[in-house]
């Protein structure tokens, strides 16, 4: 059983915890996620597809991230998912945290925190998890912005400045 923190809205733990995916939390409670974005000098960044078998957002793109676990940082949470999710340790990249968003979502509210670090890697360095992923690739800036356009690039409306910074 996965246990995340709750989080106020200015991201102090409350010292209560959920279940994963629980969605009981009170009124003015929040769960912490992270994105991690992969920038190569080339300019291009690291975007993943969500399997098809996914509850939300089937076969959308993404950056790599998800949920803080109860007693874990940011970056050890933005580290720990970016290399279960693509293979690439993003521990000691140039780099790190940028901004955070947050929604609120009756019961569901979230702030997640933006990470991007600069890397030079190619496809050989990238392992997909499978079962979260099918698809990666390294995309420019205009290709991720044709993808959002089609409204198919999950929280493009909230990241976009990660990838023009």
């Amino acid at each position: 059983m996965e246990l995340w923190d709750i989080y106020d809205i200015n991201k102090n733990k409350t010292g209560r915890t959920m279940v994963r995916n629980d969605w009981t939390m009170k009124e003015g409670d929040y769960y912490l996620s992270v994105l991690g974005v992969i920038h190569r000098p080339d300019g291009r960044f690291l975007i993943t597809r969500r399997a098809m078998d996914k509850a939300w957002a089937p076969g959308w793109w993404e950056i790599p991230g998800g949920g803080v676990k109860a007693g874990e940082t940011s970056f050890e949470a933005v580290c720990r998912e970016v290399l279960e999710e693509t293979g690439v340790d993003v521990s000691k990249a140039e780099g790190g945290y940028r901004f955070c968003y947050h929604r609120e979502n009756k019961g569901q509210n979230y702030i997640v925190d933006i990470y991007r670090f600069e890397m030079n890697i190619t496809d050989k360095d990238v392992r997909l998890q499978t079962d979260e992923d099918i698809d990666g690739k390294f995309a420019t800036l205009d290709e991720i912005k044709a993808i959002a356009e089609e409204g198919k690039f999950l929280h493009y409306s909230s990241i976009k400045a990660i990838f023009e910074s």
